[in-house]
């Protein structure tokens, strides 16, 4: 690939204007521009199905549609912007921008603590451009990175995102490709990476015309979501072309720091260099020529550690995945839920693997899946791995999009808190967990055609059989659905929703401050579980500081005796504290772990001793 990003409409300045198309499947295409002035313009055949026109006189905001061999026209796949739907004209976009803070490199990986939002529920107007006041608040609570759930554009203005059907378009409900630039601007110039969800496994099925360009599409593989990317047949390098330079796209004109790759377990390909590692490398190759650190975080079940194995360890080169092991364990821990996958989660035993090693599975028969799941990750560096109690998958994907908050104790919420960010791993919260939002989060669309609207409500359906939910679920297509999903800020000045802020404020404090938590390494670490009373300790170092966790997981008081560390330990953080809205610690501040001592710990609470 030796040209970056000149897929589509480029403007180069001065009124002129670059378009590239790829269509194999057309012998002539033209640019009609319908405004400011319309006209025809021929566009002149290259090799393997390229057509291009330097046009004049186009200035930024004109609209434009292509003409397939006089048949038929069509917006452009790789459209900057659909200034009115997905079904009608792109737009011509000016994507310089005056950024601000030119010595911005972004975090290193190890520091990022993550913080997932939906741009059209964070706030009521549901923009950009208004999440910029509260950009301020999260950096003060700890968060160093913000991940925006995908922003290509949708049908309509009520979309999870993963309908998207133009990959270099920017939403325009939620102000377009100026106003992503304005949020990654702010968001850099308070120290906040940005982190963009792009969706490479699928397209949307309402205004996706990119099969009457080419062969995007194959029939020998399916996903549950429509029809499989062509990632490995022929006309597959152009394919992966349009796809790796959406990639390069994000991070060159919007100063993106790191993207996270939608269920690539979905993407199918067989081809030497997989699309996803060929991607990777397009990517760090990129940064490294401007001094940047980008990464590529993957979204996989497959518990498949060869995606964030290096390159020389025989790898795809991925920086990190999130890790769903990790959240079943402890969701199954907490709830008791033993439906759908959490049936091969539930014991203490999943969570102290999942702590240890990063997956659960690496290997076992997992019962859910009727196979053996998972590889070893002994090798595997602990921030390869995010964590998280609760994101838009695993609240969005219930029934009734139910949070953590509607299914277990206020007490719960903060052992569930600090099982996430005092882990070795990097720790996600999903928008709102930080206060205990009460809003649920349900799945939400807005599309034009009553038999899509349809085959999506009834594919919900069936989503949800094996988890046995008995009630009925939200309507996808109702606005009121999506405002039910809508922040209430105000929650966070009310009673324990203030309490479980300042509480998220202290473990990131703790986090961040205390030598052992800041280490992020599995092996720094000793888990010690004992289910029989629902107890885990995790004993983590970093050279002469140490620390000991102790966890309960259950609603019942537990003790361990003898504790397996022995020594003086001081007391630096108890979740039963009043001050954290608890019914007050049962041990002392200052303990000794010897043979002859008991610790206890109160139901649901979590306790931080530091070596004296």
């Amino acid at each position: 690939m030796n040209r970056l990003n000149y897929l589509g409409a480029h403007y180069l300045g001065n009124g002129i204007c670059q378009f590239e198309v790829w269509t194999p499947l057309a012998s002539r295409v033209d640019v009609h521009i319908t405004k400011p002035c319309e006209r025809i313009v021929p566009m002149e055949k290259g090799e393997r199905g390229y057509f291009t026109a330097t046009v004049e006189n186009v200035e930024p905001g004109s609209l434009y549609l292509y003409r397939l061999d006089d048949i038929k026209e069509r917006p452009d796949p790789a459209s900057r912007y659909q200034h009115d739907s997905v079904h009608g004209c792109s737009e011509v976009v000016d994507l310089s921008f005056p950024w601000e803070g030119s010595s911005w490199l972004g975090h290193l990986l190890q520091d990022y603590i993550i913080y997932e939002l939906h741009v059209g529920t964070f706030t009521k107007e549901g923009t950009f451009k208004a999440i910029i006041p509260r950009l301020i608040e999260l950096k003060e609570l700890g968060i160093t990175a913000i991940e925006l759930m995908p922003v290509a554009q949708f049908p309509g203005s009520r979309n999870w995102g993963y309908d998207g059907v133009y990959p270099y378009a920017v939403q325009n409900s939620y102000g377009g490709p100026k106003g992503l630039q304005h949020f990654v601007n702010a968001c850099h110039q308070n120290d906040l990476a940005v982190i963009l969800d792009v969706v490479y496994n699928h397209v949307g099925p309402e205004g996706n015309y990119l099969r009457d360009y080419g062969h995007y599409f194959t029939n020998r593989y399916a996903t549950p979501w429509g029809e499989a990317i062509n990632f490995d047949g022929p006309y597959s390098d152009e394919v992966r072309r349009f796809f790796i330079e959406n990639a390069l796209y994000w991070v060159n004109y919007f100063h993106i720091d790191a993207l996270r790759l939608d269920a690539i377990h979905a993407i199918m390909d067989q081809s030497p260099q997989p699309f996803v590692e060929e991607l990777a490398m397009a990517v760090q190759k990129y940064a490294e020529m401007r001094h940047r650190r980008v990464y590529i975080i993957a979204e996989s079940h497959l518990n498949d550690a060869r995606l964030i194995r290096s390159h020389e360890q025989g790898g795809y080169g991925l920086d990190a995945q999130w890790n769903d092991d990790f959240h079943h364990s402890l969701h199954a821990l907490l709830t008791g839920e033993r439906t759908g996958y959490y049936s091969d989660f539930g014991q203490l035993g999943h969570l102290a693997k999942a702590f240890k090693e990063g997956y659960t599975y690496t290997g076992e028969y997992a019962p859910y899946w009727l196979r053996r799941r998972g590889s070893p990750t002994d090798d595997i560096p602990s921030y390869r791995f995010v964590v998280f109690s609760q994101n838009h998958d695993h609240i969005g994907n219930r029934m009734l999009g139910d949070r953590l908050s509607h299914l277990v104790p206020f007490e719960a919420l903060k052992v569930a808190a600090a099982a996430v960010v005092l882990s070795p791993f990097i720790p996600l919260l999903f928008m709102g967990e930080e206060y205990g939002e009460t809003a649920h989060f349900p799945y939400f669309i807005s599309h034009s055609d009553p038999d899509l609207i349809e085959v999506v409500r009834k594919g919900r359906l069936e989503e949800f059989a094996s988890f046995e939910w008995g009630s009925e679920s939200p309507n996808p297509q109702d606005e009121a659905t999506f405002r039910s999903a809508k922040l209430n800020h105000n929650l966070k000045t009310e009673k324990n929703h203030r309490v479980l802020l300042d509480y998220y404020g202290e473990i990131l404090r703790l986090r961040k401050q205390i030598p052992a938590l800041a280490n992020i390494s599995k092996e720094d670490m000793k888990v010690f579980s004992y289910p029989q009373n629902a107890m885990m300790l995790v004993n983590r170092w970093a050279g002469k500081d140490q620390v000991c966790m102790a966890f309960n997981f259950s609603q019942d008081s537990a003790e361990i005796f003898p504790p397996p560390m022995e020594g003086s330990w001081i007391r630096i953080f108890c979740s039963a504290d009043k001050k954290w809205g608890g019914p007050d610690c049962q041990s002392q501040t200052k303990y000794s772990l010897t043979s002859d001592k008991t610790l206890g710990l109160n139901p649901y609470s979590v306790e931080i001793y530091q070596s004296a």
